[in-house]
């Protein structure tokens, strides 16, 4: 069974949301699922799993949220290459930097060597129907990539 790793980081809810939305697509498509938040998981999940996903939202000034520095930091030295990965998140597009972390957690998801299961998804604030739909293909895209990889 295809091993799934959510992380989210979420102040408002948003991003909660949006991988309780993505677990449940998950566990459709017959995979063991397992989310936790970002400041209470250990980068070394990842490495136990098949499938890696982050939601964040985007904190500030375009930066990766306080909560999730560290995170984001130890990422820097795993080596994930095997394994299939997806970035998406919440922002709000009164802000120039809209959805920067999402961007941040993608270019160091590419340092670990893992493979892009399927581009980005960003979301305005909250996930509406449209962003659910989205992000459903997203996890379709990520699973078939993972299906591909035989993970």
């Amino acid at each position: 069974m295809t091993k799934v790793k959510i992380v989210f980081a979420s102040i408002t809810g948003n991003d909660e949301d949006i991988a309780y939305v993505l677990t449940e697509k998950f566990e459709d498509l017959g995979c063991d699922v397992d989310m936790s938040e970002v400041s209470q998981t250990d980068v070394a999940d990842f490495e136990d799993s098949d499938i890696c996903i982050i939601a964040s939202y985007t904190y500030d000034q375009g930066v990766v949220p306080d909560e999730a520095l560290d995170f984001y930091d130890d990422m820097q030295d795993l080596d994930l290459t095997g394994k299939v990965y997806g970035v998406c998140g919440s922002g709000d597009t009164f802000y120039e930097d809209f959805c920067r972390a999402v961007e941040e957690f993608d270019k160091v998801f590419q340092k670990t060597g893992a493979t892009r299961g399927a581009d980005s998804v960003k979301v305005e604030l909250g996930p509406e129907q449209e962003d659910i739909d989205n992000l459903d293909n997203f996890a379709e895209q990520i699973f078939k990539k993972a299906q591909e990889m035989d993970l």
